[in-house]
């Protein structure tokens, strides 16, 4: 249905620009809006006058954290600062529009952001996490892309707390639902559990699409007499001021000190909305276009003018309501989901109307674009706002937030897990690797994924359990991509600047394990309160970590999010700079998964290993213990192992490939077993008289740089050769085996321990639904 102007409906009054300047003294909400005194009185000077309260309205959502980045903005510069010609090869649009844009040949690009939904997926966690998903799909849209994949990052509180369960239902059945609904597979992600998230669960949402590169779109308005289009869902009252004023302040102890509306999410509305954007793009309908996230109607005008250097008159009334009461403050902070802003040249209007029309998509003309440089907003033909777009979109506050050391880091950093009891009997450390392996943050996820679909479309070459998730972009050629997302918040808590760059190694070579070249990067930054100085502290150790490591590894930030207040009291959050990198593979048919499927094959360790516990998932399962320095990364090995990696895929030397990180070898076989059912059996003798170490650290440490492949015998020697050749450290620790007769697969570590399948699988896959509940039947599989 097409409409061009609201219904009539009995009409709030409204605080015009010319009632402002007549009342200059009039008192104003504006502390209960989340705007601080000196942050008012610039809003006052930038206007001359008090302002509206609609343009209170906007101003405030526009001037919170969430929306205006105002603590971190100086700290962000740095990845653009440092950045190279090497790393803008393949950039074609970065940090400042919706999303990133990337070139992965052919003619092809893919788009792709991560973004936090923390605070509402804690207040509502259903629909918090649903709209979550929703508004990320809607930034890839917006960027001219088909959506095609999803995935999340999720890290909640302690799993025996009695409110987890209640978190951990509402924010998986939230996304299963809303990205089942979209037809988006989701093919990967992140689940943390940890007492330091308990108030303050993490919900981040990462979307990708793919695009022809012609059909790159921006948020630029511009052209003068160019048509301002409001089209999809109505504009409620559900979200006012939600993502924008919830997410810019910290939780109280006895709760959330502002309760907003948390967005309702319609997934069925976003899917038509897809399509219809998607033909309004094919026909060159769109001159500009910009999704209604935080902030809504108030963002999208003041950033699609801002970027396009113009102005814009709107008709507030115009906007179609669902709920006729809306004041014209409460209109433009409203965060109701599935709306999107568009600019249209005049003479492609009726064209326009048309798509809108067949997708019965609810449409409006609110306005024009002007080119006199101001945003000027009406109700009922009174004039409600007059501003400076770049005043509220760009130019708004700018912190230099007092930074200071923190005063127990010191003490924390001395408390090392090498002074930790480490077994070196076949019992206890059977009994240790158990632990570790039924582990909430080891242990299998199926009950969280299994509510997900991972193959619907038809292009996951990749997904759970393997290291990175993977999309064939073209039928013909099998060009894809794979992407992998990763944080160690421990890590982070122990050296914030280290944190950052093992999440960046890992994520890395979790994209290099599947045969894919690292590409790009996004990035959601989560950490507690900008007003904590030592919170300011590790949110500039982590940022200058990830600038850092991007320059080494040459690979750009195209984009991400900066969530802060994410503390409960006093209490921040493990600093959580989550990492999300983008890899090219030429073709998927080459694609390495991550565990054996054959066996008599030998398996070897590439890297080498060190005893680095401290922060390890060891220390905390076996000792509840945090401190020490975490381990060292070299991010020019690897790269190194990366290319290695890519070559084996490339001559298809290796069948199966996976990373070293939480939980350790330990983890990594034990994982490369259950994976596809077939044994292994391996031996540490030489990684304990190369490496110098001890049993227990060849299978519990953390060390970087390291995977465990699996190689046919036909292949052995030439990757061996390519090993020397690179001079890349290697290790023969074992074979994939076969079960005698009547006997089953299992993984024997030899002269310690033998571990049968059905008893690892038992201790893995028994900690969720011991916690949650039973698995549901598995949805990949329908």
């Amino acid at each position: 249905m097409t409409t061009l102007s609201a219904s009539a409906a009995p009409r709030p009054a409204a605080d015009t620009v010319a009632n402002a300047e007549a009342t200059p003294e009039r008192e104003q909400p504006y502390a209960a809006l989340g705007l601080k005194p000196d942050e008012y009185a610039q809003i006052r000077d930038l206007l001359g006058r008090r302002p509206t309260s609609g343009e209170l309205a906007m101003y405030s959502v526009m001037w919170s954290e969430h929306c205006s980045y105002k603590s971190s903005k100086i700290y962000l510069r740095r990845f653009g600062e440092k950045m190279t010609d090497e790393m803008r090869e393949r950039l074609m649009v970065g940090i400042g529009q919706n999303a990133g844009v990337v070139d992965i040949g052919e003619g092809w690009a893919v788009t792709f952001k991560v973004e936090s939904h923390n605070h509402p997926s804690y207040i509502e966690p259903f629909q918090g996490a649903a709209t979550g998903v929703g508004g990320i799909v809607r930034d890839i849209i917006s960027m001219g892309a088909r959506p095609v994949a999803i995935m999340d990052q999720l890290r909640f509180g302690a799993i025996d707390h009695p409110d987890t369960a209640r978190v951990v239902h509402g924010v998986v059945s939230g996304i299963s639902f809303y990205g089942n609904c979209l037809g988006l597979p989701n093919i990967g992600g992140e689940t943390v559990f940890d007492a330091v998230y308990q108030g303050n669960p993490l919900v981040n949402a990462l979307a990708v699409g793919v695009m022809r590169h012609e059909d790159i779109k921006l948020a630029n308005a511009s052209g003068a007499g160019n048509q301002v289009v409001l089209f999809g869902a109505r504009t409620g009252g559900d979200g006012i001021g939600g993502a924008s004023i919830l997410a810019s302040d910290t939780f109280a102890d006895g709760g959330p000190t502002k309760r907003p509306a948390v967005q309702v999410g319609d997934p069925f509305a976003e899917k038509v909305l897809i399509e219809c954007c998607l033909e309004l793009y094919q026909g060159d309908l769109v001159e500009a276009i910009q999704d209604l996230g935080a902030a809504g109607i108030s963002c999208a005008t003041s950033e699609l003018a801002a970027n396009g250097g113009s102005g814009m008159r709107v008709d507030l009334e115009n906007v179609l309501l669902r709920d006729p009461t809306l004041t014209p403050e409460e209109i433009l902070m409203s965060e109701s989901q599935e709306r999107m802003m568009a600019i249209v040249a005049p003479e492609k209007l009726e064209a326009f109307l048309e798509v809108v029309g067949k997708w019965d998509v609810e449409t409006s003309v609110l306005g024009e674009v002007t080119g006199d440089g101001r945003l000027q907003i009406f109700w009922h033909g009174e004039e409600i706002v007059n501003v400076d777009p770049s005043t509220v979109a760009v130019d708004g506050p700018v912190y230099e937030r007092p930074v200071a050391y923190p005063t127990w880091i010191d003490a924390l950093r001395d408390d090392s897990a090498a002074a930790l009891p480490r077994p070196d009997d076949a019992e206890t450390l059977r009994e240790q690797f158990t632990q570790l392996i039924s582990s909430p943050n080891l242990a299998d996820t199926s009950w969280i994924t299994n509510q997900y679909d991972y193959y619907v479309l038809g292009n996951t070459a990749l997904s759970f359990p393997d290291d990175a998730g993977m999309i064939r972009v073209d039928e013909n050629s099998g060009l894809g991509f794979a992407i992998a997302t990763d944080c160690n918040g421990r890590f982070c808590q122990l050296d914030p600047y280290q944190g950052a760059k093992l999440a960046l190694a890992e994520a890395y070579r979790n994209v290099a394990v599947t045969g894919a070249t690292p590409a790009a990067v996004t990035d959601c930054l989560n950490f507690g309160s900008p007003e904590n100085p030592e919170v300011m502290w590790q949110f500039g150790q982590a940022v200058d970590g990830l600038a850092d490591g991007c320059l080494e590894l040459g690979i750009p930030v195209t984009g991400g999010n900066v969530s802060f207040y994410n503390q409960t009291g006093d209490s921040p959050i493990h600093p959580t700079p989550v990492v999300g990198v983008m890899g090219i593979i030429d073709d998927v048919g080459h694609r390495i998964p991550s565990g054996w499927q054959d066996e008599g094959e030998n398996l070897y360790l590439l890297g080498v290993t060190a005893t680095e516990l401290s922060g390890s998932a060891w220390a905390a399962t076996v000792h509840g213990h945090l401190g020490g320095r975490p381990p060292a990364v070299d991010l020019a090995n690897e790269k190194k192992l990366a290319e290695l990696l890519r070559a084996a895929s490339q001559q298809s030397l290796i069948s199966s490939a996976h990373d070293l990180s939480e939980g350790g070898l330990a983890q990594t076989l034990a994982e490369g077993v259950m994976r596809f059912g077939v044994g292994a059996r391996v031996w540490l003798r030489e990684i304990i008289e190369r490496d110098g170490v001890d049993a227990a650290s060849a299978l519990f440490s953390e060390s970087t740089g390291r995977v465990l492949v699996s190689v046919p015998r036909e292949d052995d020697v030439k990757f061996r050769g390519l090993c020397d050749g690179r001079g890349y450290p290697v290790l023969r620790i074992g074979v994939t085996d076969a079960p005698g007769e009547g006997d089953e697969p299992a993984l024997e570590v030899q002269g310690l321990f033998t571990l049968t399948l059905t008893e690892m699988r038992a201790r893995s896959t028994g900690t969720l639904p011991a916690a949650f509940g039973p698995t549901v039947t598995e949805l990949a599989s329908a």
